[in-house]
């Protein structure tokens, strides 16, 4: 098989930045993929973050403007990895340069922006574009999908899709951008964790007609740099009652005392049932009636996900394994060569999430049920 070498610019140097440039230097794990990565250009107005990437050898242009990664030619592709008030003008300008770029969600600060952005790019439909999602690539992730796909669960009854953290537990916790509307948008935690668990729903067709949506702003203030107490105007966690034709449950809690980082999905039908948590991640819980009885079973997993690895089928998946299946899926669908695996998040995917989180916002207004539109 022939392996095409593409060139890829990194906007915004922080976390997920660095997990990109890991990411490529473990692309040798991959099994068969048609693209070699190569990490040429990165762009940060920290010059701390700029000094990460010398250690990424492959690296030639360090800039604090990203005009220069949208100016270079031979940049291919663009990972834009940027606050969500940022997105809008940033992605805009990727869009009219003609770069194709992987988006962090959720895709603009706010359903508008989101809407201006998909509108530019089907004014320039050769400008290939995903949004980051990660969470679903896991293998239990994915054979709960494929198990939803096929059927076998019968009339679905319900599905939960979760994801849950702690990060917010701790109200000393200093305030940074996303615990700030101007910066992270009304919608707040949806926002920051929402498109992990509106991917696979909206993958699978289930896009809700109504939400009812319980909001909490927990923490109202935390310390700023000299550590007087700062407004804290977001909100902490989301519970989205979705009507998909059953209850369709997503929840995005950054104040979830017992989870550190979890993913997890249930879904329950006549016939059967699956449920994976990334807390048991070698794991999958299948549900089924034999004999007059209801039984689950468990599932032992391993690693493999929608990309064959070198790595042993009995370890353990991970976080860094997630990012590295998102990217080989990013890099082999704009190569036309996904072949049915499971994709990353569609712009239009990202826009229907921002429909729910607005209607989420407006039936915290009113206390009801409020279409998605």
């Amino acid at each position: 098989m022939t392996v095409r070498r593409v060139r890829v610019g990194v906007v915004g140097g922080g976390l997920m930045g660095r997990e990109l440039a890991a990411a490529i230097g473990r692309w040798a794990a991959l099994e068969d993929h048609p693209v070699r990565p190569e990490l040429v250009a990165v762009c940060d107005t920290s010059p701390a973050a700029l000094a990460w990437f010398d250690r990424v050898d492959s690296v030639q242009l360090r800039s604090n403007d990203y005009a220069d990664l949208l100016a270079d030619d031979e940049i291919e592709v663009l990972y834009i990895a940027l606050p969500h008030h940022l997105h809008e003008a940033v992605y805009l300008d990727a869009i009219g340069a003609g770069k194709d770029f992987l988006a962090e969600k959720p895709f603009g600060i706010d359903l508008e922006a989101a809407t201006r952005i998909v509108d530019a790019l089907q004014a320039k439909p050769d400008v290939f574009v995903r949004c980051s999602s990660e969470m679903p690539f896991y293998p239990g992730a994915q054979l709960a999908v494929e198990t939803l796909r096929s059927g076998t669960l019968g009339e679905v009854i319900g599905v939960e899709n979760d994801f849950l953290h702690s990060s917010d537990l701790d109200r000393r916790k200093p305030i940074n951008w996303k615990r700030q509307a101007r910066y992270c948008g009304e919608i707040g935690v949806m926002g920051d964790l929402g498109m992990h668990v509106a991917h696979v729903p909206l993958r699978l067709g289930l896009r809700p007609a109504t939400v009812f949506a319980q909001l909490q702003d927990i923490v109202t203030e935390r310390p700023g740099p000299d550590g007087s107490p700062v407004p804290c105007d977001t909100i902490d966690n989301a519970t989205l009652h979705c009507d998909a034709g059953f209850p369709l449950t997503l929840r995005t809690h950054r104040i979830a005392p017992g989870h550190l980082n979890t993913w997890r999905i249930t879904a329950l039908g006549m016939d059967g049932g699956v449920a994976f948590s990334t807390a048991e991640p070698k794991t999958v819980h299948r549900f089924a009636i034999r004999d007059g009885r209801q039984v689950w079973e468990r599932l032992e997993v391993g690693s493999q996900s929608a990309f064959p690895t070198i790595t042993g089928a009995i370890f353990e998946f991970g976080f860094a394994d997630a990012v590295l299946q998102m990217w080989a899926a990013f890099l082999a669908e704009r190569e036309d060569a996904l072949d049915g695996r499971f994709g990353c998040a569609t712009p239009e995917e990202a826009l229907d999430s921002h429909r729910m989180f607005a209607a989420a916002l407006r039936s915290g207004r009113t206390g009801r049920a409020e279409s998605v539109g």
